[in-house]
């Protein structure tokens, strides 16, 4: 079966990590990222707390998990600063990309280039970095953990 290459992140910037994180570096590693807004009732009630347990579970082994706030509405609302109090205040420890959103733009470029329907959104990349799986919506942690624990064999 044929997959797709992920393609490069488009950030703003990169939270809770000391350097910029390229997923060509990552080769290698499963990468799981987890698309949210902060004020998305689905992302704040499931993704978070769905990322931070895959983060502690996972994150030492050769998977890397990452988060991806992707602002689509409500944009002067959901800037650098809140997202940082946001993070503060949730006590995130997982790397955050903050999603590019050019000037006069209303989608920022990676939710665009992954064509994302909307937060939350999961994506999975293989250790060839190859998108494996983008899932728009909530997804169980036992069906998760089942995609990533065949992928990291």
């Amino acid at each position: 079966m044929k997959y797709i290459k992920a393609e490069e992140l488009n950030v703003q910037e990169w939270l809770n990590t000391k350097e910029d994180i390229f997923l060509e570096k990552l080769k290698g590693k499963v990468i799981v990222i987890f698309a949210f807004q902060m004020l998305c009732p689905a992302c704040v009630q499931h993704t978070i707390p769905q990322c931070k347990r895959f983060f502690e579970k996972v994150s030492d082994k050769d998977i890397v998990v990452l988060a991806l706030h992707t602002v689509f509405e409500n944009h002067n609302v959901m800037n650098k600063e809140a997202l940082e109090v946001f993070i503060d205040e949730n006590r995130l420890k997982f790397p955050i990309a903050i999603d590019l959103l050019l000037e006069n733009e209303y989608m920022p470029e990676t939710m665009k280039k992954y064509a994302m329907q909307g937060t939350p959104t999961l994506l999975v990349i293989d250790q060839e970095g190859n998108l494996r799986l983008k899932v728009f919506g909530i997804i169980e942690d036992l069906e998760l953990a089942l995609i990533i624990g065949n992928l990291s064999k």
